[in-house]
């Protein structure tokens, strides 16, 4: 080899070893931070399993003693608990007492289910995803994937908790509204079609806004339709609401006024057949209601906290779920014009997006 070739070669081995030792260590405490992350987040699920938020919220200070009284819990491992929660920021610490206070604030978010900021069932999916490792890597050898239903409880549960409170507050308020004439419609007296309606939040929240109207849920996971059907009838909404377990590309029943999609239209394996489905099912007027997780167009719209979140969803539960059940696997992150060019396929010839949060889009579907 030429001098300069090896001088070349030479040049380029050191420049692989030069190493930039602050971001090497700004990266190191990264790792460490998530570590702490990871941990605290699942001791965020264990507090709201053993009621520790519910027990401190409104509360004041309290010593772990008496948090373990109040929820018939050992003293040692609240002792614990209460120190990873302050060293995360979920709860504050007053070394001078040696009391801990859960901040109204952060009460609203992990301790009231019927706050629109709850967001305890968040960490309720994330533990129960993550107990999938081993399956989830057997998926990335075999090209495989895994059923929604394979999952560990938690998930189902968790889904509902988390995905509820957001659509108590915008749902009715602003999401019906924005589709064209569908407020009017479910005020006088429409039918509905809930598809992938899970534990049946959405649906039960639908009917009790619009007395006039009759809903159906259907869902593929009789677990979860068994929970709908008891949700309903605590409700008193046994004779204006039915749940059928029914797979998305044929539910039972025809002219719609309503069709709804709530987080679930990017889980199918066969998204298009179910929009066909949909759009043979609708009323000659009717409407597709398509509410999908919030998603850039390019990658790097996506290098954010919540793309970070729904990513990471989709690897551990959407996308393999997409990918045992058919052929067209959408997962979280999805772009709008995906969902474009599906409803133009499956026949729809309006689509456009009639609101959004920053944690979701809502698209309208006309035939």
């Amino acid at each position: 080899m030429p001098p300069e070739m090896e001088a070349r070669q030479d040049a380029r081995v050191m420049d692989t070893r030069v190493v930039d030792e602050a971001k090497l260590q700004a990266f190191v405490e990264k790792a460490v931070g998530e570590f702490g992350v990871a941990m605290s987040a699942a001791l965020v699920s264990l507090g709201d399993r053993l009621g520790f938020f519910k027990a401190m919220a409104h509360a004041g200070p309290l010593w772990p003693k008496e948090l373990a009284a109040k929820t018939g819990t050992g003293e040692r491992l609240v002792r614990e608990w209460l120190v990873n929660q302050a060293a995360s920021g979920n709860v504050e610490y007053d070394a001078w007492s040696g009391k801990s206070v859960l901040p109204q604030e952060h009460a609203l978010a992990l301790a009231d289910d019927a706050s629109p900021y709850f967001v305890a069932g968040g960490y309720q999916i994330v533990t129960a995803l993550v107990k999938a490792e081993e399956r989830i890597a057997a998926s990335f050898r075999n090209g495989g994937g895994m059923f929604w239903g394979e999952h560990d409880d938690g998930l189902f549960e968790g889904t509902e908790r988390f995905f509820r409170p957001n659509y108590v507050a915008n749902l009715v308020s602003s999401w019906i509204p924005a589709l064209d004439g569908v407020d009017e419609k479910l005020k006088t007296g429409a039918i509905v079609a809930d598809v992938g309606c899970g534990h049946g939040a959405s649906t039960v929240l639908m009917a009790r806004a619009f007395p006039k109207s009759r809903f159906f849920g259907f869902d593929n996971h009789a677990p979860s339709i068994g929970h709908a059907r008891r949700s309903a009838d605590e409700a008193g909404l046994f004779t204006q609401v039915t749940f059928e377990v029914a797979p998305a590309a044929s539910f039972p029943g025809h002219r719609y006024d309503l069709i709804t999609f709530f987080d679930c239209l990017h889980d199918m394996g066969d998204p298009l057949a179910a929009l066909r489905h949909a759009h043979e099912a609708l009323a000659a007027d009717g409407t597709v209601m398509l509410v999908e997780p919030q998603a850039g167009e390019k990658v790097e719209e996506n290098l954010n906290p919540v793309g970070r979140v729904f990513s990471g969803a989709s690897v551990l539960c959407c996308a393999p779920n997409a990918i045992a059940s058919g052929n067209i696997v959408l997962g979280t992150i999805a772009t709008e014009g995906d969902f474009r060019k599906l409803a133009a396929a499956a026949g729809f010839k309006r689509f456009r997006r009639a609101a959004q949060t920053p944690f979701n889009r809502v698209f309208e579907l006309r035939a």
